[in-house]
């Protein structure tokens, strides 16, 4: 069973940064995709970024090109989340998730694979104040 397992939110001043971690165990097959997303009160869960753990194909939501940064240190089956240059409104739950058929999706060069993942790890939360 895939186990994910979030850290290191918190609370930081507008400006700030922040580097999230998901600890991943439990994978049958090699190749998977892990992803970063978020849910602020009252609104949709929106993707943030993902990755593929072997070919370490990324995907960024518009939004956060430029200021979150994704990375996976396969050694320490960690994902990483860094997140520069906080804003109010990225304030909300963080939560990683994981998924097979998403790296089979981003191997083949699909758009839409960071999304809709099978394997959930419980949030942390990230307060950025103003």
């Amino acid at each position: 069973e895939v186990q994910l397992q979030a850290s290191g939110g918190g609370l930081v001043q507008a400006g700030g940064s922040l580097r999230l971690s998901c600890a991943a165990s439990g994978f049958t097959f090699d190749d998977y995709a892990i992803g970063w997303f978020r849910q602020a009160p009252g609104k949709e869960r929106e993707a943030i970024s993902c990755i593929t753990s072997v070919d370490r194909i990324t995907y960024y939501a518009d939004s956060m090109k430029g200021r979150f940064t994704i990375s996976i240190d396969n050694a320490k089956n960690t994902v990483y989340l860094q997140m520069n240059s906080l804003k109010p409104e990225d304030t909300a739950v963080y939560y990683c998730a994981s998924d097979y058929r998403a790296a089979v999706l981003a191997l083949g060069r699909s758009t839409n694979w960071c999304h809709d993942y099978t394997y959930w790890g419980q949030g942390t939360q990230v307060t950025v104040s103003s």
